[in-house]
């Protein structure tokens, strides 16, 4: 199981990034994919997260409404799409897969495998 971030980068406040995960070695039907981020001085947090089975989408206050989640099946990749950014979405996002209820899908430790993280900075 093996995720790649990418798409990161520097963007204006109130700009728009679109990154990307994307998945080798297993089938993302029998996964959710979780993006969480971390600020520096920060704990990791939920960002938000998009499970195959029954096309549950899941996203952190902070987040809903501008941020969106979404998938490719014949790239087997999931995109997080991030609008009206702001200064305090800049950290490094990482996305993961998860397999366990989905009770637990906002818990980092719950999550398996996890990409290498791409970082966003959001500056004017």
């Amino acid at each position: 199981v093996q995720l790649q971030a990418s798409g990161g980068g520097l963007v204006q406040p109130g700009g728009s990034l679109r990154l990307s995960c994307a998945a080798s070695g297993f089938t993302l039907d029998d996964y959710a994919i979780g993006w969480f981020r971390q600020a520096p001085g920060k704990e990791r947090e939920f960002v938000g997260a998009f499970r195959w089975s029954g096309g549950y989408t899941y996203y952190a206050d902070s987040v809903k409404g501008r941020f969106t989640i979404s998938k490719d099946n014949a790239k087997n990749t999931v995109y997080l799409q991030m609008n009206s950014l702001k200064p305090e979405d800049t950290a490094v996002y990482y996305c993961a897969a998860h397999r366990g209820p989905l009770s637990t899908i906002r818990d980092d430790t719950s999550y398996d495998s996890w990409g290498q993280g791409t970082l966003v900075t959001v500056s004017s």
